[in-house]
């Protein structure tokens, strides 16, 4: 679908400054961006990483255009390209702090403060209101604390790879980045909370984030389970380790995915597939006996899938209440009618993105900017900061406003 200009949303009326690059705090910054916030990122001289995270790239009519990784987190923004490792560069920065609400980075821990831009010591004082969020990949405490950390290898870490993948494949990391994507969503909710916060008391705080909090956060119900049992969790695959039936299914022309999570759905499935006499079987009557019968659950079971039509077995248990669906490629979710009509796909032009899952009926939010290109609008942003074209130029002159990416 189209989507118009969205004029103002949820969180307008709110400045952030973003310093960060690459995954966790710019979906951070888009999702509030997405929302009406206004949001300036600052490259440095060399961009965004993502930028060359390619291919595949955007074409330009100038033949160099930015990767979609860069492509996919960026919508909604304004880029001002500044050294802010020069103490002109830092100047610059202070002004636009002035009247900022938020500020995110995500700098090796020390960077800041190697600059004079420590929050307590020297942000703070300066700017009492501001909400700082700093996303790192261990913190700056503990052991590992001040280390650099990639999603990749937080999953490995945390234990969120030891808990996907099957016997025969070993441990596996999970498809997508899921820490750099749950870090990002956990520092929307901490920068909010914070700003919450400051209409009682006047004063901004630090959101500490780190990539490794946030992974050990997604260990449910493995955690859980864990404190309780004193297990390790094997390798299950597709299989849950509370819930019987959950698991993927071959049929005749493809495959489905079956979650039942209480008796009424399961009485419902074995009604609908033709074996309700499995409903009053001792060995499936609960979901304790299902579970000590898993494998015999699950034989039976992908005898009576094997021939069926994905789509249609999967809207005639969907409809009978009880949670299925196809197992389908990205292009095919992607091109679902439902997608569209949850406006999951957005389009202006030739721009293609993900549409916002936050739905609010009177602040929809949406779509506002395309991503920007490196230093797009520089000259812009620092006009309305009270910078002449003259002081402009002589930052230019001084390598610390770049036009071009290094």
């Amino acid at each position: 679908m189209t989507v118009t200009n969205v004029q103002e949303g949820a969180l307008h009326g709110l400045k952030i400054i973003d310093l960060s690059r690459v995954l966790a705090g710019p979906l951070c910054s888009m999702i509030m961006a997405d929302h009406g916030a206004e949001v300036i990122k600052v490259e440095p001289p060399q961009g965004d990483d993502t930028r060359r995270w390619g291919p595949p790239f955007a074409p330009e009519p100038e033949g160099r255009g930015d990767a979609s990784y860069y492509i996919g987190v960026n919508r909604n923004k304004r880029a001002l390209a500044l050294d802010i490792s020069t103490p002109e560069g830092r100047a610059v920065l202070f002004e636009m702090l002035e009247d900022a609400d938020v500020l995110i980075e995500n700098f090796k821990s020390g960077t800041m403060e190697a600059w004079g831009m420590a929050f307590e010591a020297d942000l703070s004082p300066r700017f009492p209101r501001l909400v700082y969020c700093r996303v790192t990949g261990f913190g700056a405490t503990g052991p590992l604390g001040g280390l650099p950390g990639y999603d990749a290898v937080l999953q490995a870490m945390t234990g969120l790879m030891s808990i996907n993948g099957d016997p025969s494949t070993g441990a596996m990391r999970i498809g997508t980045p899921i820490v750099d994507l749950s870090t990002g969503l956990y520092a929307v909710i901490g920068v909010l909370m914070a700003l919450q916060e400051r209409q009682r008391s006047g004063k901004g705080q630090l959101v500490d984030m780190t990539l490794y909090d946030c992974g050990m956060s997604l260990l449910h119900p493995h955690a859980a389970n864990f404190f309780l049992n004193g297990k390790r969790p094997p390798l299950l695959g597709n299989k849950h380790p509370n819930v019987v039936p959950c698991d993927k299914f071959s049929t005749g022309d493809g495959e489905v995915f079956l979650v039942v999570g209480n008796e009424s759905q399961f009485r419902k499935l074995v009604e609908i597939l033709g074996i309700p006499e499995l409903a009053g079987d001792p060995r499936f009557s609960s979901n304790k006996s299902r579970l000590e019968n898993r494998d015999l659950l699950t034989q039976l079971l992908s005898q009576c899938f094997s021939t069926r039509d994905s789509l249609e077995v999967s809207v005639a248990l969907l409809q009978g209440g009880v949670p299925i669906g196809p197992v389908m490629g990205i292009d095919d979710a992607l091109a679902a009618e439902h997608s569209r009509s949850r406006s999951m796909v957005i389009k202006r032009g030739n721009f293609k993105a993900l549409g916002t899952p936050i739905k609010l009926s009177r602040t929809p939010g949406g779509l506002r900017h395309t991503p920007p290109r490196f230093a797009q609008d520089s000259e812009q942003i620092l006009a309305e900061h009270g910078f002449d074209s003259a002081a402009i130029q002589k930052l230019r002159d001084l390598g610390v406003l770049p036009a071009e990416m290094r």
